[in-house]
């Protein structure tokens, strides 16, 4: 990785970039999936959405990336969103089989009618932020699970975005592989000043990466405790071992305890 990383903590509150203000989401068979959701991200923030599978986590990205419409309630940005200012990485890479990896990643601005030749660059240099320049060439068939995963993130910010969203983007990778990710989009994240939401089920992970920590209770889902972990960055493997670590995971683990209590 080439990012510089500049220790930050967070001690004011930061301008709002994006905010959800008593949403609703119902679908047509009927289902509640949100109910009187109230969430708001700053500039440059990392937040997690932490919670039990079927909370509506997955459902509050898609809501603020425009993929899905709101039932009910307000979306509310800072300012204008154009194109190319909110990047999606799923759970699965999503990557087309038949193209390279420099295509793969070069396809958001293909969509947006910009030639190969005038973004090249950009897209060689996301690809060595990520660690993947010398693999340019290559097919996903050809790739680890974690290489994939990189190509993906590549593809979201080839754009440039304002915005990250992460939707369990680490959860089907073994646990070596996802502690290198989760140092890696720390430091893109540092370098490249974007602001991520990233949805997580992981109470280790939510807490590592995150400055604050959202648990959302299903059945409806809604946001029922904050949790600000007020360590500075980088975070490396002795915060993961260090007390104050263990002391907020044990905060989150019984925080998520009593949301899966109240679903």
């Amino acid at each position: 990785m080439t990012v510089d990383v500049l220790a930050r903590r967070s001690t004011t509150p930061k301008p709002t970039l994006v905010e959800l203000q008593g949403v609703h989401k119902t679908f047509a068979n009927g289902t509640v999936a949100l109910e009187n959701l109230n969430l708001a991200v700053g500039e440059h923030e990392f937040v997690s959405l932490l919670g039990p599978s079927g909370c509506g986590k997955s459902t509050a990205l898609r809501l603020i990336s425009r993929l899905a419409g709101l039932s009910a309630g307000r979306l509310v940005w800072s300012g204008e969103v154009a194109v190319g200012d909110i990047g999606f990485v799923f759970q699965e890479p999503t990557l087309m089989p038949w193209a390279s990896v420099f295509d793969n990643v070069y396809l958001p601005l293909r969509l947006q009618r910009m030639s190969r030749r005038a973004v090249g660059a950009r897209v060689d240099e996301v690809l060595d932020l990520v660690g993947l320049r010398e693999f340019s060439n290559a097919y996903p068939r050809e790739l680890s699970g974690g290489m994939k995963m990189r190509a993906s993130i590549a593809r979201a910010l080839v754009t440039e975005p304002k915005l990250l969203l992460m939707d369990e983007p680490f959860a089907a990778l073994d646990e070596i592989t996802r502690f290198r990710l989760n140092d890696d989009l720390l430091r893109l994240w540092a370098g490249r000043r974007f602001t991520v939401v990233f949805v997580t089920h992981s109470v280790f992970e939510s807490v590592y990466l995150s400055e604050r920590i959202l648990v959302m209770a299903a059945r409806p889902g809604r946001i029922v405790e904050e949790i600000r972990v007020d360590a500075p960055y980088p975070r490396d493997d002795a915060f993961r071992t260090s007390e104050p670590y263990n002391a907020w995971c044990r905060e989150a683990s019984a925080a998520l305890k009593r949301a899966m209590g109240e679903s």
